[in-house]
């Protein structure tokens, strides 16, 4: 069992495949795909996000990603590929991890929100 960040981001990252932008983008236009992120809402009020990505904070992902919970979001279905970024991919992996403890089996990191915007990827801001 990891008993520091460094050794859990490790692990997550093991676990959780990083994807490049143009993979991200080829999975989000066969339609199936939860673009996820998992940025608090100052970074979306300050730097937008992907278009039509899901915004959840980390701290509350595992509510929302349950089905048993009583703050489930719909939009997350154990089925669907989920791809996470944050600003900079380690809370990303994180999520992914979790995720893949709740079931979910198709998750990557996309990584950095930054990398996504300077290789052109749609953003939406509010």
């Amino acid at each position: 069992m990891p008993t520091s960040i460094k050794e859990m981001l490790a692990a997550a990252n093991a676990s959780v495949p990083r994807i490049s932008h143009e993979e991200a983008a080829a999975l989000v236009a066969q339609g199936n795909a939860l673009v996820l992120d998992v940025r608090d809402p100052p970074e979306l009020a300050a730097d937008g996000k992907i278009a039509g990505a899901v915004n959840v904070s980390r701290g509350m992902l595992e509510f929302r990603a349950d089905p048993e919970s009583p703050y489930h979001d719909p939009a997350f279905d154990r089925n669907r590929t989920v791809i996470l970024y944050c600003a900079s991919g380690g809370r990303s992996a994180l999520a992914g991890k979790s995720l893949q403890d709740l079931g979910y089996r198709d998750v990557r990191n996309l990584g950095a929100f930054k990398e996504w915007v300077e290789n052109g990827g749609s953003v939406e801001r509010a």
